[in-house]
């Protein structure tokens, strides 16, 4: 039974007044309020690919405050049997890869987080935006432009959100950078360096398949430098060059690109210099710099902790988990509308795609590709 204090706190928290209250006849009808209240407030989610990334999501997702794990999608039966154990997740919210579309008629699922490899994203996105569902797909989106205006269109269409896994678009020490840029702290911005590797491992994992991965690098790391320039700068890039170096042709094979250098030149003049590689580890900096000032990033997008500092001196926003904060910040887009201050939605991961098809492009001819 229901405390009166707890009883009499909810009311207030529901916005009741002492004259209302009697209106809630039983403590069953207070209890099927909050029910209303907490389903309301709460996203709930349920994950399609259970690997070490959907792993990884789940177990931050366990200190959300808006946002639940309620669901998984998997085509393995013994990790769905884990995940229900681990997550406490009931057998009607366990779908396959071949039953997933009936998640239609599960109202306890709100949105599908796809993490399954780069080229299932769009099919599974759509199919689950044909399932009233909202979306939020790991990046890349999709692998190429044209697949994923295709997601966009499918959603549109379906009445549901996508949102993309830009993780740092909501981390404390990146927001504060593009805070400085916008205050003109920095002066203007003359230039900005990318760099985003690390050494593969397993030859025989999905990221160095093609037919799953859409490429190489660049579809996996790449990402980070061309989505982390255009919000650090604050502007679209206008053309591209890029160079592709492969010292291992066994393990990278055609399609999958080793290493790639590109340059992005922006409408202000400002150039950005960025290096993608799956050859070379601990690379992971972002460094702006501006006629007034500059700011350094090192870790800029790993997991964590981010380092940074600028002219000023070392930075000291909080560290989070990116993931959570994530989760709960997309709860808010879907749910109340939020707007965030850099974009996370289909159209901004259409943006980036554009750009990496640009930079296999320029690879190939050899020359600047106009965008």
């Amino acid at each position: 039974m229901m405390k009166i204090g707890s009883r009499r706190a909810f009311i207030q928290k529901m916005g009741v007044t002492a004259i209302g209250a009697p209106l809630l006849s039983n403590v069953s009808d207070l209890m099927a309020m909050q029910k209303m209240h907490d389903a309301a407030g709460t996203l709930r989610v349920a994950i399609m690919g259970l690997g070490s990334y959907g792993t990884r999501v789940a177990k931050a997702m366990q200190t959300c405050e808006r946002a639940k794990l309620v669901g998984v999608i998997s085509g393995t039966p013994s990790k769905i049997a884990e995940w229900q154990k681990t997550y406490d997740i009931p057998e009607k919210n366990c779908y396959n890869y071949n039953n997933y579309g009936d998640i239609k008629d599960n109202p306890d699922i709100d949105a599908v987080y796809v993490i399954t490899p780069n080229a299932l994203h769009a099919p599974h996105t759509i199919g689950v935006a044909q399932a009233g569902k909202h979306v939020i797909c790991e990046k890349p989106m999709a692998i190429n432009a044209k697949e994923g205006e295709g997601m966009v269109a499918a959603c549109r269409a379906a009445n549901v959100k996508l949102l993309v896994g830009y993780r740092m678009h909501f981390e404390p020490h990146t927001l504060e950078v593009i805070r400085m840029r916008k205050a003109n702290e920095f002066g203007k911005i003359m230039f900005f360096q990318g760099q985003s590797g690390f050494r593969i491992g397993n030859p025989d994992q999905w990221r160095l398949n093609y037919d799953l991965s859409g490429g190489g690098s660049m579809m996996d790391i790449g990402i980070y430098s061309i989505n982390g320039a255009r919000y650090m700068i604050g502007e679209e890039p206008i053309w591209v060059t890029a160079q592709e170096t492969k010292t291992d042709p066994v393990k990278f094979k055609k399609g999958i690109d080793e290493t790639i250098q590109f340059q992005m030149g922006f409408p202000s003049g400002v150039v950005a210099s960025c290096l993608s590689t799956y050859a070379v580890s601990h690379l992971d900096r972002f460094y702006l710099n501006g006629v007034d000032g500059f700011a350094e990033m090192q870790p800029s997008t790993g997991y964590g902790p981010i380092k940074a500092r600028t002219h000023l001196g070392r930075m000291d926003q909080p560290i989070v988990t990116h993931q959570t904060v994530q989760m709960d910040e997309m709860a808010k887009i879907i749910l109340d509308g939020n707007s965030p201050e850099v974009p996370v939605d289909g159209e901004e991961a259409v943006k980036d795609l554009r750009i990496i098809d640009a930079i296999y492009k320029a690879v190939k001819k050899g020359k600047k590709v106009m965008l």
